[in-house]
């Protein structure tokens, strides 16, 4: 029980974390972030305001400034998961005859999914500049709804591309930009969107695999200890077959780090599976987060319809204004475009 009752403090934690991302990573639309908000109002008239103005200062120093706490924390999650996989669950597998390739595989996903994080962390993500300025305004078209022509940057003085915006964490512009991720301290737009993608895959796809494999683990211990086959005496002194339930009770006693382990892995690969999924799915409409979300914001009163008809450049959610089909958008992710100058003769 009390292990129980230490894994649900872990997970309103985690929650917790999660809603305080979502609300102070500019993206305050999420359920998380409409969440934290309704929870902020209802308790906040019950804490003393000294102590609201030092959360209100950390919180401000975390997500409005540029700060490496996420990246120390994403390392120390994946150390502490790595070193209790090869610890206990690495031997365990070698044991019960599972196959060296298939138990290596999590550490040969690691070192790739290390590369692409590495490259999110230190790439450019096409940040505007006076140099490349004129070059980057020819890139896309101002579709004059969600991005219009002739709007300078207060900040950077320059007349902003379409697609791009100005990072406040970041002091910059960034062209076709989609967000500023905390977890690699670094925007994420047209020259790393492929790297910020292929790394939440290379993610998933350890957490899917390291999920099997310690969920394989438990299983095969169940079968050899013959815990399905076997009785208990109840409370009332009766004799009861063992059931599903008492074979997870079980192991939470038996191996708790592994379990615990394991719910982590399961959470973290439904989390990150579902963020993927709506990414990949920004890739083949080409769209990016900064647009999904603005879009909200626009409606057909702003193009003026005439009555009784569709209007024919409504934005659409599930197509975004730049969808040149699935193919291109895919390969603009990967191979951004850039303006081919042309020679003189």
């Amino acid at each position: 029980m009390d292990f129980l009752t230490l894994f649900c403090i872990y997970v309103v934690v985690v929650f917790t974390c999660i809603a305080l991302v979502c609300k102070y990573s500019g993206q305050q639309q999420t359920p998380f972030g409409r969440l934290y908000t309704t929870i902020t109002e209802v308790v906040s008239p019950w804490i003393p305001q000294c102590i609201q103005n030092i959360c209100q200062r950390s919180v401000h120093r975390l997500f409005h400034q540029r700060n490496n706490l996420f990246i120390y924390l994403h390392l120390i999650l994946e150390v502490a998961v790595y070193g209790e996989f090869s610890y206990e669950v690495f031997g365990f597998c070698l044991e019960m005859d599972t196959r060296l390739i298939y138990a290596c595989i999590p550490y040969a996903l690691l070192v790739i999914k290390s590369c692409f994080f590495y490259l999110c962390c230190h790439s450019d993500p096409g940040t505007l500049t006076k140099k490349n300025h004129a070059t980057l305004l020819k890139v896309y078209q101002y579709d004059d709804k969600l991005f219009q022509e002739g709007i300078v940057c207060p900040t950077c003085q320059l007349t902003k591309p379409a697609r791009s915006k100005h990072c406040r964490l970041c002091n910059r512009c960034v062209q076709r930009y989609d967000h500023h991720c905390v977890w690699v301290n670094n925007c994420i737009g047209a020259q790393n969107t492929r790297y910020f993608l292929l790394y939440l895959l290379s993610v998933c796809a350890i957490a899917g695999d390291m999920a099997l494999l310690t969920a394989d683990m438990l299983f095969h211990a169940v079968l050899r200890s013959g815990l399905m086959h076997t009785h208990y005496i109840d409370e009332q002194g009766q004799q009861q077959s063992a059931g599903i339930t008492f074979v997870i009770q079980h192991l939470f006693m038996t191996f708790p780090r592994i379990v615990f382990m394991l719910g982590f892995l399961i959470f973290v690969f439904f989390l990150l599976a579902g963020y993927s999924m709506f990414h990949c799915y920004l890739a083949l409409v080409n769209q990016t987060s900064n647009e999904w979300f603005k879009r909200k914001g626009y409606s057909c009163q702003h193009c003026h319809p005439v009555p009784g008809h569709d209007c024919p450049t409504a934005y659409s959610p599930f197509r975004g204004f730049y969808h040149r089909g699935f193919l291109k958008n895919l390969g603009e992710v990967f191979w951004p475009l850039y303006p081919i100058q042309k020679k003189d003769n």
